[in-house]
């Protein structure tokens, strides 16, 4: 990769230029975040465009995601939005001054037997390109062929030659575009294309360094072109590495291509993410996996992101996400997930499908519970749905050891007596532990089917702390299901 010492970087204008043809993914918002970082390491600016030009693509819905995770993600762009749909007028002027100067052309051909013409080529093992029917024609047979109605597109005259651009990340990059050809830039005077409005775009916002995936490496020729018709600076390119799924091999949708609003949803915090997002395809020099969003601005280094592919690690964006999760109080949590399905609020009080109440206090204290297991926020309450969702389970799992069935029945009686002589008040802060620690050595053959009893579950949280929770009698309740259980299946 490039040295710093060989191109400098000072005061750069970056920007991130999404279509808003979809929701916004992880690997946009990879490249918004390394264009961020190199904004704000180098005292630059961050810009965004919105590259709408394909107009049946581009929906409403999308574009606010962009601006909605983007904000959460706190990549603030430090100038106002532009949308390419709002600048025709300046495509138009470049697309009018270049026909002018003879550096584009029309092409009348008909796409079937563009089509077949490629295809031709591919079985010939060349590289499909035009081959040059219409970049000769006269003014006349033009003007001939525009009255008699027949639909044309834009191309620019490119010279059969070898042409190279330096890469921040990858050095020189030589492009051979004998092999590329006259390309379309627009459908018309009115209509640009993606290789033309672009770097009009970067031209005119003075755009110094264009960071983004490999996967553009072969427009960054054709947009070169652009520049060098209108006798432009190009600007310096910096091409990031693929992502790849867990298995080397393409993304696939279970990873990066999903989107971000869907990480969100589950329960990933944007601080993880940022923190994750940089670790594909670029490391500090101490190695270390924790960096907030400050951190990554002190330390981030160009010259440190690989050439090679970055694998989607899910397991990695877990434990990162665990990590944040932990530096959170569960007041903060609560405040950011979501209540489960069922669930609602009422009077102050959260009532479950059952018709549990459990108070903003339970839902502190579950939150608390499941933290050192959750992966997400989403899972934070998915460990404990027992708590306010009817359940079932088979009665065999309620014995403990070689017990038998009589045995562990007549343990949870001695259970429930406990219970049914206790109050409300000892049963919440867990004084009712002693009672039952004396009824038997073998402790197993107390709080196992106790467990059992509360949740259902052969792993639950500690039956005291679901007792803490569920309250005097809602717990005798699921202690006498268990004791029928144990009485009709043995």
């Amino acid at each position: 990769m490039m040295s710093e010492k060989e191109i400098k970087i000072e005061s750069p204008r970056v920007r991130f230029a999404p279509s808003p043809t979809g929701y916004m993914h992880m690997g946009s918002a990879r490249t918004a975040l390394f264009n961020f970082l190199v904004a704000k390491k180098y005292k630059g600016t961050f810009l965004l465009r919105i590259e709408d030009t394909d107009s049946e693509r581009s929906l409403p819905e999308y574009e606010a995601d962009i601006f909605e995770q983007l904000r959460w993600l706190g990549l603030h762009p430090d100038e106002e939005s532009i949308r390419q749909s709002s600048r025709s007028d300046l495509y138009e002027g470049v697309i009018k001054q270049l026909l002018s100067e003879n550096k584009v052309f029309r092409c009348f051909c008909d796409k079937a037997e563009l089509e077949e013409e490629r295809q031709r080529q591919i079985l010939e093992g060349k590289a499909p390109k035009y081959k040059g029917t219409c970049a000769h024609l006269t003014e006349n047979e033009i003007q001939q062929k525009i009255d008699a109605g027949l639909p044309s597109v834009i191309r620019l005259r490119v010279p059969p030659q070898k042409t190279s651009f330096q890469d921040l990340i990858r050095g020189e990059v030589k492009v051979d575009l004998d092999l590329v050809g006259d390309f379309v830039i627009a459908k018309s005077e009115h209509q640009p294309l993606f290789h033309l409005a672009t770097p009009v775009d970067d031209h005119y916002q003075g755009i110094t360094h264009i960071i983004r995936g490999e996967d553009h490496i072969p427009n960054t020729a054709k947009q070169m072109m652009i520049f060098k018709a209108m006798g432009w600076n190009v600007p310096v390119f910096a091409h990031l590495p693929l992502i790849l799924g867990e298995g080397g091999g393409k993304m696939s949708k279970r990873h990066g291509s999903t989107s971000v609003r869907e990480y969100r949803q589950a329960g990933y915090l944007p601080e993880a993410l940022n923190n994750f997002l940089v670790l594909l395809g670029w490391h500090p020099k101490d190695d270390r996996e924790i960096l907030s969003l400050d951190n990554l601005i002190a330390q981030f280094d160009i010259e440190r992101v690989q050439k090679k592919g970055a694998v989607f690690n899910v397991s990695k964006l877990h434990f990162l996400n665990r990590h944040y999760m932990k530096q959170k109080s569960s007041d903060e949590l609560l405040s950011l997930a979501a209540l489960p399905d069922g669930m609602y609020e009422k009077e102050g009080k959260y009532i479950g499908k059952n018709g549990i109440q459990l108070t903003k206090q339970d839902l502190i204290k579950i939150i608390e519970l499941g933290k050192e297991r959750a992966h997400t926020i989403g899972e934070l309450f998915s460990s404990a749905l027992f708590l306010w969702e009817d359940f079932d389970y088979d009665a065999q799992l309620l014995l403990w050891k070689d017990y038998g069935a009589e045995k562990v029945r007549l343990a949870l009686q001695q259970t429930l007596a406990v219970f049914e002589q206790a109050d409300d008040a000892s049963c919440k802060n867990q004084a009712i532990k002693l009672s039952l620690d004396d009824l038997s050595s073998d402790k197993g053959l107390v709080y196992w089917p106790l467990r059992v009893a509360l949740s259902g579950l052969k792993q639950s949280p500690p039956p005291l702390d679901i007792v803490s929770i569920l309250g005097k009698e809602k717990s005798i309740e699921r202690i006498k299901k268990a004791i029928c259980k144990l009485s009709t299946k043995f």
